[in-house]
């Protein structure tokens, strides 16, 4: 069955892909699941909840369920276009069914630059983590920079399956540390263990000025960070078109995203809350070390520096996977360059991944530059790049419900609940981030104010890449 779409461009039915042709279906089921946790789990939760419930108070809780719902919103609805079509190309793949090759090049490029930034902030986090120790305080921030992006790309470029399993570990080690914390901060709570002097229970919330001791405004103004420390819920997505039965799999990997934010995010907080005022939390450090720090348990700075040493790891480890996997779809009809649609022995496509790891390459020069620095001048430009990635995401979904009420595609029983309505709502949430970060006069008014750039550079890059596109779509209607 063939259809015209409104782009002008006929589609089969499947809308096959062809940067899906070549990869090995060797990814478990143990680790989509466990990447499901991991993507949900990360230096957002163990360094950056310090300082928000300095600034926001307890009721920092109810942010990271606000915005936990819609992340699980932009993931269920990718989800149900997955199991409409696996594909390694995933959102782009799904940009250029229901939107167009416009709309697949501006998907591909800004989940690119979200990802490339994101890894030079990773590369430059991993390097501060690891001065922490003394055994590496004498080496330069740049060389352990270096060395640490040389054998991440390394073991990611070996095969699909040692990826899964580092991130299977990654996320055994950070879902870990929470459950730990959480048990160790019930026993608390139950006992009645002092605290650095308080005594644990829902009376230091009243103590401390209530839920939002601050007022409303600064609680508001964190919604932006919270939402980006959700950012790579979508990768489990990338990852259908390399497990063997996606259609059982995805599913109740993705539902599980929802309770274990809950869980760990929401629960976390509470319990944080209850140990010690808000105002003994700092921003640039763990509030788990806070407490544990309080309660005199040994190493505890050591053991969650590692942790988050664990969390920068499995997102660099990502972020080089799915920029690898999205820009070879890509290069399949054009719109990125014809090496990073290349594949190794080992049914790996690391032309992408070296183009990343390239980029990433940048955060190490500038750890050598600007060592003190680094980490916050590059960070914020992966925030619109990922408002960008799941609003896509949503509109794809929202042409595909659409287009199966047309009769057109088919939608299968696993599906994105009450729509229209929860994707104009996220939709309207996620333009609400860009608001907030309009109304911080810093580094995200900074950012927004870049959007002229980043537009202009997507336009040149479509017309420079114009010929190429002619030239594949050409070949590929003279093979049909």
């Amino acid at each position: 069955m063939r259809i015209s779409g409104k782009e002008g461009l006929a589609t089969d039915a499947s809308a096959h892909d062809a940067g899906d042709e070549g990869y090995s279906k060797s990814l478990k089921p143990r680790h989509i699941s466990m990447m499901a946790i991991g993507g949900a789990i990360g230096t957002g939760l163990f360094l950056g909840a310090g300082g928000r419930l300095n600034s926001a108070g307890p009721a920092l809780a109810i942010i990271y369920a606000i915005c936990g719902v819609f992340a699980f919103f932009v993931v269920r609805a990718l989800g149900e276009l997955v199991l409409h079509r696996p594909s390694s190309g995933a959102f782009v793949s799904y940009a250029r069914e229901f939107l167009g090759e416009k709309g697949a090049f501006v998907a591909g490029w800004m989940y690119f630059l979200n990802w490339a930034t994101t890894g030079i902030a990773d590369i430059t986090a991993i390097a501060i983590y690891a001065h922490y120790w003394a055994m590496f305080s004498s080496i330069p921030q740049w060389i352990l920079a270096l060395i640490m992006l040389a054998v991440v790309l390394t073991l990611n470029l070996v095969s699909v399956k040692v990826f899964g399993e580092m991130e299977f570990w990654f996320a055994i080690i950070k879902v870990g540390a929470v459950v730990l914390f959480m048990a160790i901060a019930i026993f608390l709570l139950v006992t009645g263990t002092p605290v650095d002097g308080h005594t644990p229970g829902p009376q230091l919330i009243a103590d401390g000025g209530g839920i939002m001791p601050h007022g409303l405004l600064p609680l508001v103004l964190v919604m932006q960070g919270v939402v980006f420390a959700y950012a790579a819920v979508e990768l489990v997505g990338v990852t259908a078109g390399e497990t063997a039965e996606p259609a059982k799999v995805m599913p109740k990997a993705i539902n599980s995203i929802m309770w274990r934010i809950g869980v760990f995010y929401v629960g976390s907080v509470v319990l944080l809350s209850m140990l010690l005022p808000s105002d003994k939390y700092r921003a640039g450090e763990s509030p788990f070390v806070t407490v544990l720090s309080s309660i005199g348990v040994p190493a505890a700075g050591d053991v969650m520096n590692l942790v988050v040493l664990t969390a920068a790891l499995s997102s660099l480890n990502s972020g080089l996977y799915a920029t690898g996997r999205i820009l070879r779809s890509m290069a399949k009809t054009g719109s990125a360059p014809g090496f990073t649609g290349v594949m190794n022995k080992s049914q790996v496509p690391y032309g992408g991944i070296l183009l990343t790891g390239a980029v990433c390459v940048l955060g190490v020069g500038l750890n050598y530059l600007v060592p003190a620095s680094a980490f916050e001048i590059i960070l914020n430009f992966s925030a619109v790049a990922i408002v960008a990635t799941w609003g896509l995401i949503v509109i794809c979904h929202l042409v595909f419900v659409k287009r199966s009420k047309a009769g057109l595609v088919e939608r299968p029983g696993y599906r994105l609940p009450w729509t229209p309505v929860t994707q104009y709502v996220t939709l309207a949430f996620l333009a609400s981030v860009l608001v907030l970060m309009w109304l911080d006069e810093g580094a995200g008014r900074v950012t927004l104010l870049c959007l002229p750039i980043i537009a202009t550079a997507l336009v040149m890059g479509w017309f420079a890449s114009r010929r190429k596109r002619k030239q594949l779509a050409e070949v590929g209607m003279d093979s049909e």
